[in-house]
């Protein structure tokens, strides 16, 4: 994705003159500014290039606000400037901003996703880009999920404008026990992937347990083959890794003693109770933390050991049934969790749910409430905002709408948990990215253009 075609009309003049291009092909989002620098390293070989685009001061006014926390403030205020949300409440001075009348209209934080394979998997309109999963062998924490990433992918756009996503984590696939290295990035136009990448945000380590591991490898004659392979190989993996001192380089044992040192989160894929009590033992045993389980349809049967060890779960709203160790999958699952106090998000592993996280959540909370469990909407938007930064690093700088953070913004033409309610008006950094009343201001792909059928908005 760059500015061209519909989306360089949309993006506006001031975008367009704000764009340049620095000799590595990266991008500049000022004119008068420096290019951003990517300074190198063994930590951050491929550094974060992006940079904001321009956007006016801003006041929203009149909405009601579901600021990411868990609080609803109604008849609000939402100022933003420089990029950076200013302040939130009521009755604030909105002189020296440009103002939105929000009334009857709502305002959550951008909507995050912890777990995407946008651009590094088969979306409907592209089937050849498929490099989610290096299955040679089942454990590549060498690989980056980055350097599969095509910024070009339309899955991208369609997230920004169908479901306000702002930020989302691209991991690799489950093939593995171990996939490699995540991608969490920022949802703007961008030719190169560091374009896009979130900056400051910790890298992330796919892990893989159950059915998909010992399926793979199973097939192929060699171990694992049994849920118990899978943990032998994980522990002699861990093993090897725990006496890395890093004097000859190795990729592999890079990504494993950045998950030892702290600086690297766990995301690991896994669907029953019992294994994930098992994996929360061999993490303590080896001396790492699960930053969440992702898919967890059983997290509700462990909500209170999850809690415990302060582990999220990021699952869908009701998916179940399709393999065996998702049977026990029940719609109820979010809300259990969340009447237990351990910490929900809702999650999409599919293009198109990336483009309907609200409802997904509408969804688990419906499902909640028919069994007596309450949960407000503000909560509930918690789940794709706060909870989502909280388990991918980025908490400090963005899933709330506070003082200081990322003004990434959505204004909802309605409440956002109902199906009737779509984003109107979508700010990453502040910069007013997508805007449904001006038709100059949907984004497109550059893949898409040209295309029958396909990106030809007037």
């Amino acid at each position: 994705m760059k500015l061209t075609g519909s989306f360089m009309t949309a993006a506006g003049a001031l975008a367009l003159a704000a764009c340049s291009t620095t000799a590595d092909g990266g991008e500049t989002r000022s004119a008068s500014a420096a290019p951003a620098k990517a300074t190198a390293s063994s930590d951050a070989p491929y550094p974060s290039t992006y940079k904001p685009y321009p956007g006016a001061p801003t006041a929203l006014v009149g909405a009601t606000v579901f600021d990411g926390t868990g609080k609803e403030i109604d008849n609000a205020v939402v100022l933003f400037r420089d990029g950076k949300v200013q302040a939130v409440g009521t009755g604030l001075d909105t002189a020296g901003y440009t103002v939105i009348d929000g009334t009857g209209k709502y305002v959550t934080p951008g909507i995050i996703d912890i777990h995407s394979h946008l651009g590094d998997y088969p979306s409907p309109s592209v089937s050849a880009h498929s490099d989610g999963n290096e299955a040679t062998s089942p454990t590549t924490p060498e690989v980056w999920a980055e350097h599969s990433v095509w910024p070009q992918d339309p899955g991208f756009t369609r997230a920004l404008a169908n479901g306000g996503v702002t930020t989302l984590q691209v991991l690799p696939g489950s093939a593995n026990l171990i996939g490699g290295r995540s991608a969490t990035l920022k949802n703007v136009p961008s030719r190169t992937v560091q374009g896009m990448k979130f900056p400051g945000a910790p890298y992330g380590l796919k892990m893989a347990c159950g059915e998909n591991p010992k399926r793979v490898y199973g097939s192929k004659g060699r171990m694992p083959s049994t849920r118990m392979g899978n943990f032998a190989v994980d522990r002699q993996t861990w093993i090897d890794a725990q006496g890395y001192d890093g004097k000859k380089r190795n990729l592999a044992k890079e990504s494993l003693k950045g998950v030892l040192d702290g600086k690297i989160l766990v995301h690991n894929h896994c669907y029953r109770a019992d294994e994930m009590a098992l994996v929360i033992d061999m993490a303590k045993e080896m001396g790492y933390k699960v930053t969440a389980f992702h898919h967890a349809v059983e997290a509700y049967k462990i909500a209170d050991l999850l809690k415990e060890n302060d582990v999220c779960s990021a699952v869908w709203a009701d998916w179940y049934g399709f393999k065996m160790e998702s049977y026990d999958g029940i719609p109820e699952n979010a809300a259990l969790l969340q009447n237990a106090g351990a910490c929900v998000v809702i999650h999409s592993d599919d293009e198109n749910g990336i483009q309907r996280l609200n409802q997904e959540a509408a969804k688990a909370q419906a499902a909640g409430k028919r069994m007596g469990i309450d949960i407000s909407d503000a909560q509930v938007i918690r789940w794709l905002t706060l909870n989502a930064a909280k388990a991918m690093g980025i908490d400090g700088q963005t899933g709330s709408l506070e003082n200081g953070k990322m003004a990434d913004v959505v204004l909802w033409n309605g409440n956002p948990l109902s199906v009737y309610s779509r984003p109107e008006k979508v700010w990453i950094d502040g910069a007013l990215l997508f805007d449904a009343d001006n038709p100059k201001m949907r984004p497109v792909s550059d893949f898409e253009l040209g295309q029958p059928g396909m990106g030809d908005v007037k």
